[in-house]
C-alpha cells in the first residue's frame, strides 16, 4: 500500500511539473505575441509622409536598385508635430525615383539617419503556399514597413560599446564588403561565398537557387551546423595548443579550456552568421557539451539535442514557423537516432578497431557516410515536401560530391580568406570561387535532366504522420544486412504517400457541371484559376515590378506547386497591361500550357514566347464558346472581328477579354479592365435571349478594372443583377482602387463586394445542388493575430 501511494505521488508530481511548464510556456508565448502586437503602426498614420529619426540596426539588403533594412526609430514627426506612440522597429525600402535614377547613399549598420517616408502597417498578399510577409514581419518585430522619399545622414556611427548585437551587424557589413572587394565584379558565385561565410543569401541569383534546389544541395549554401562545428573545433584546438605549452594545465585542465574556447568561437561565429537557427542549434549544443565537461557530467546525445531545442524555443517561440528549424533539428535528430548503434561512425576507429587495416576502416567510413546521407535524405523528405513541394531525385548523387567540395574545400578557403588580410585572402578566395564554378557546371547539367525533380502537392497532415512512422522504422539503428527487406518494404509503402497525386482527389470533389474559382490575392493585378472536374484555366497572370519581381514567381507558381498542379489546359490574357500579363513568362518556364487566347497586339513579347514554345494562340472574340466537364465557357468581349494587330485601335482596357464561366447553378464573370465603352457593348449583347440562358443562376461578378470609376457602369450591373462581386487590387494602391463611388454603387444595389486586400485569396466552389460556398484566406482584418495564433 505504501509503495502504491509513493507511485501515485510520483505520478502526481510529474503531471504537476508538466502542467507548470505548460503554463509557463503559454504565458511566455502570450507575452511574446503581446509585445509585438503593441509595436504596430496606428492606422491613422498610414500613407502620411512622416519624418523618422533613428538608426540602421541590421545588415541591409543592398543592390543596384536600392536597399532594404531594419530601422530602429527614436522619433516620429508629422509635419512639426511629434508623435508619441509609434513602432520602435520598422522595415524600410530606399529605391531611387525613376525620374532621378541617382544611386542612393550606402546604408551601413549603426548609422543615424533622418528619413522622410510613407509607412503602412505590416501587410502582404495572403495566399495558400506562398510567402507570408505579415508573419515574417511579426517574427522580426517590424511594426511597419514603408518607402523612403529622402534621407539625411546625421551620424556615420552611433553605437555604444555595450551594444554587442549592433557591433556584430557592423562587423558583418565589413566582412561582406571585404569578400566582395576581393572578387571581380562579375564573379557569379560571389553571393554564394558571402552566404557560406556569414549567412547573407540576398546576393544569390534566383536562377542559381533554382539549380541548387533542383539538385538538393540548397542546405549547403548557408551557414550549416557543420560550419559552426568546424570553427568551434579550430578554436578549441588552438586554445588547447596554447594552454598546454607551459604549466597552465596545472591550474585548469586543457579539456575544459578547449571546451570554453570552442563555445566562445561558436558564439561569435553564430552572431557573424546572422544568428540563424542552424547556427544557434550548433552553438547551444557546443555550449551544453562545454558545461557538462566543466560539471563533470557525461550527457547523452539526445539530452544535448533537447537542451538546444529548449534554448531555441525559449529565445524565439516563432522558430517552428521557419523551414530551417525543422530541417536543422530534424537532420540532427535523424542522425542521432539512426546512427545510434554505429560502432565506427564515419570511420573513426575505437577500441579494437585501431588494429584493423586502414583499408577496412576506409571502407567502413564510406559505408557509414552513405548511411548518414540516406538517413538524412529519408528523414527530411516529409519536411522538404511540406515546405518546398519538391523532391530532388538527383540529390544523393549531387550531394555525394557537393558536400565534400563545399564543406571541406570551398567553405574553409572562403572563411580563411575572410579572416586574413586582403592581399593574402584573395589568393584563397579565387580557388574557392573557381571550385564553385566547376561545381555549378555539374549541377546545371544535372538539374537539366527531365526527371531531376519530382513536384508534389503539399502533403496533408495524415500523410505526414503515416509516412513519418514508416521512415522512423526504416532508418532505425541496427545492422542493415539483416533487416534490409522490411526496411525497403516500409520505404516503398510510406514514401509514395507524400507524392500521391492529391489533385486527383480534389478533382474528384467536382462533378460534371461544377467548378472551382481561386481568386488569388495578387496585389494590383488579376489572376484567377478556374478548375472543372478534369480541366484547368488560368485567367491573367498578375503584375510585374522591375525585371525580376513578378507575380508568377512570387504568388502563382508557389500556389500551383503547393496544389500539385504542373499543367494548365488554357491561359487567357485579358489584355496587354503589365498587371495582367506580368507573370506569364515565368509561368511558361515551369508550367505546361496547352493553349492560349487573349487580346494582345501581334508584337507583344508573350506571343513570340508562345510561338517559340509551339503553344497555339488565338485572339479573344465575342461568341467563342466551349464546354469542359459540363461547364460552359463563353467570351463576351471584344467584338467578333478582333485580330492580333500591331496596335490596338483603342485603349487596351477596352479590348479586355471578358469571360463567363457557367455551371448548372452559378455564373462567374471575369472582366479584366474593360471600361464603360466595352461595358456598353456587353450590355447591348445581353438581350432577352441571352439573359434567359443565364436564367436564375447565382451570378458572381468581377468588378472591372479593379473597381475603377471608369467601370462598373450602372447599366451593366442592373442588366446582370449580380448576387456577389469581388475586386483584385493592391493594398493602399496609388490608383485609389476601388473608387469610393464604385464601392457605394455596389452597396446601394445590395451587392456584397469582396476585396482581396481584406479577404486575402478567395476560393469559390460552385456545386450543382447548392449555392456557391466561399473561403476567404484572410478571416481577420486585423491580420496579424489571425496569422500567428
Amino acid at each position: 500500500m505504501t509503495s502504491l501511494l509513493i507511485v501515485q505521488e510520483s505520478h502526481f508530481k510529474r503531471f504537476a511539473v508538466i502542467g507548470l511548464l505548460f503554463t509557463i510556456g503559454f504565458a511566455w508565448n502570450a507575452r511574446y505575441a503581446e509585445n509585438r502586437l503593441e509595436n504596430i503602426l496606428a492606422i491613422e498614420l498610414e500613407g502620411r509622409e512622416l519624418a523618422i529619426e533613428g538608426r540602421v540596426v541590421a545588415l541591409p539588403q543592398s543592390s543596384l536598385s536600392g536597399a532594404k533594412f531594419a530601422f530602429e526609430a527614436d522619433q516620429f514627426f508629422s509635419g512639426k508635430e511629434a508623435i508619441k506612440d509609434f513602432p520602435k522597429r520598422i522595415y524600410l525600402s530606399w529605391q531611387p525615383a525613376w525620374r532621378n535614377p541617382q544611386a542612393i547613399p550606402e546604408v551601413i549598420p549603426g548609422q543615424r539617419w533622418k528619413f522622410k517616408a510613407k509607412l503602412k502597417r505590416p501587410y502582404g498578399s495572403l495566399n495558400p503556399y506562398t510567402f507570408d510577409f505579415e508573419r515574417w514581419s511579426f517574427h522580426q518585430d517590424f511594426g511597419a514597413s514603408g518607402s523612403i522619399r529622402s534621407g539625411e545622414l546625421l551620424l556615420d556611427k552611433d553605437i555604444a560599446w555595450t551594444e554587442f548585437e549592433l557591433r556584430m551587424e557592423l562587423a558583418r557589413w565589413h566582412l561582406r564588403k571585404k569578400i566582395q572587394s576581393m572578387l571581380p565584379g562579375d564573379a557569379r558565385y560571389a553571393g554564394v561565398l558571402v552566404a557560406l561565410v556569414m549567412g547573407d543569401q540576398n546576393a544569390i541569383d534566383q536562377n542559381d537557387w533554382q539549380v541548387f534546389n533542383a539538385t538538393g544541395i540548397g542546405h549547403l549554401i548557408s551557414i550549416s551546423g557543420l560550419h559552426v562545428t568546424m570553427l568551434a573545433g579550430v578554436g578549441a584546438s588552438f586554445a588547447a595548443f596554447v594552454w598546454r605549452r607551459r604549466a597552465f594545465p596545472l591550474i585548469t585542465p586543457v579539456g575544459k579550456v578547449a571546451a570554453v574556447s570552442g563555445f566562445l568561437t561558436a558564439f561569435i561565429y553564430a552572431w557573424l552568421a546572422g544568428f540563424q537557427i542552424p547556427a544557434q542549434r550548433t552553438m547551444y549544443m557546443v555550449g551544453v557539451v562545454a558545461f557538462a565537461l566543466w560539471a563533470g557530467r557525461n550527457p547523452r546525445s539526445f539530452d544535448i539535442w533537447w537542451w538546444a531545442l529548449a534554448f531555441v524555443l525559449l529565445i524565439d517561440p516563432m522558430a517552428p514557423y521557419t523551414p530551417g528549424f525543422w530541417l536543422s533539428f530534424g537532420a540532427v535528430a535523424a542522425i542521432l537516432y539512426g546512427m545510434g548503434e554505429s560502432t565506427g561512425l564515419l570511420g573513426i576507429p575505437t577500441g579494437k578497431e585501431l588494429e584493423v587495416h586502414w583499408l577496412h576502416r576506409t571502407m567502413q567510413a564510406v559505408r557509414e557516410a552513405c548511411r548518414v546521407q540516406a538517413v538524412v535524405t529519408l528523414a527530411l523528405l516529409p519536411f522538404t515536401l511540406y515546405w518546398f513541394y519538391q523532391v530532388s531525385v538527383v540529390s544523393p548523387l549531387a550531394n555525394a560530391f557537393a558536400i565534400p567540395l563545399v564543406s571541406y574545400v570551398v567553405t574553409p578557403l572562403a572563411i580563411t580568406a575572410a579572416l586574413l588580410p586582403e592581399f593574402i585572402g584573395k589568393w584563397l578566395l579565387w580557388p574557392a570561387h573557381a571550385s564553385m564554378e566547376y561545381l555549378g557546371i555539374a549541377l546545371e547539367w544535372m538539374a537539366g535532366w527531365s526527371w531531376a525533380v519530382i513536384w508534389s502537392k503539399q502533403p496533408e497532415w495524415w500523410m505526414l504522420i503515416l509516412s513519418g512512422a514508416g521512415i522512423v522504422y526504416a532508418i532505425r539503428p541496427g545492422d542493415i544486412g539483416d533487416s534490409w527487406r522490411p526496411r525497403l518494404l516500409t520505404i516503398t509503402l510510406s514514401t509514395p504517400l507524400l507524392i500521391w497525386p492529391t489533385t486527383l482527389i480534389e478533382s474528384a470533389d467536382l462533378s460534371p457541371g461544377e467548378f472551382r474559382a481561386s481568386i488569388l490575392d495578387i496585389g494590383q493585378g488579376t489572376a484567377v484559376l478556374i478548375e472543372t472536374a478534369n480541366r484547368r484555366l488560368l485567367y491573367d497572370t498578375g503584375p510585374i515590378q522591375g525585371k525580376k519581381d513578378d507575380a508568377g514567381q512570387r504568388v502563382i507558381l508557389p500556389y500551383l506547386r503547393g496544389r500539385g498542379i504542373n499543367q494548365v489546359d488554357r491561359m487567357i490574357i485579358s489584355h496587354s497591361d503589365s498587371d495582367h500579363v506580368g507573370g506569364a513568362a515565368t509561368l511558361l518556364k515551369h508550367i505546361r500550357f496547352d493553349f492560349m487566347m487573349g487580346s494582345l497586339p501581334s508584337s507583344n513579347p508573350l506571343l513570340q514566347n508562345l510561338r517559340a514554345r509551339k503553344i497555339p494562340a488565338i485572339p479573344c472574340r465575342f461568341g467563342q464558346r466551349w464546354m469542359w466537364d459540363g461547364v460552359d465557357f463563353m467570351i463576351w468581349h471584344p467584338n467578333s472581328e478582333t485580330v492580333f494587330a500591331e496596335q490596338y485601335p483603342g485603349k487596351p482596357n477596352e479590348m479586355s477579354c471578358v469571360l463567363e464561366v457557367r455551371g448548372r447553378q452559378s455564373s462567374l464573370w471575369l472582366t479584366g479592365d474593360v471600361e464603360k465603352q466595352g461595358e456598353a457593348e456587353i450590355t447591348e449583347r445581353l438581350d432577352l435571349e441571352m439573359l434567359q440562358e443565364i436564367g436564375d443562376r447565382e451570378l458572381i461578378f468581377m468588378a472591372p478594372h479593379h473597381g475603377s470609376k471608369t467601370s462598373s457602369s450602372l447599366a451593366l450591373l442592373k442588366r446582370l443583377e449580380p448576387h456577389h462581386a469581388f475586386a483584385q487590387n493592391g493594398y493602399r494602391n496609388r490608383y485609389g482602387h476601388p473608387h469610393p463611388d464604385v464601392t457605394a454603387r455596389y452597396k446601394n444595389l445590395d451587392i456584397p463586394f469582396y476585396q482581396t486586400p481584406l479577404t486575402g485569396s478567395q476560393t469559390w466552389i460552385f456545386k450543382n445542388n447548392a449555392k456557391s460556398s466561399t473561403q476567404f484566406w484572410r478571416h481577420d482584418i486585423k491580420r496579424l493575430w489571425h496569422r500567428i495564433m
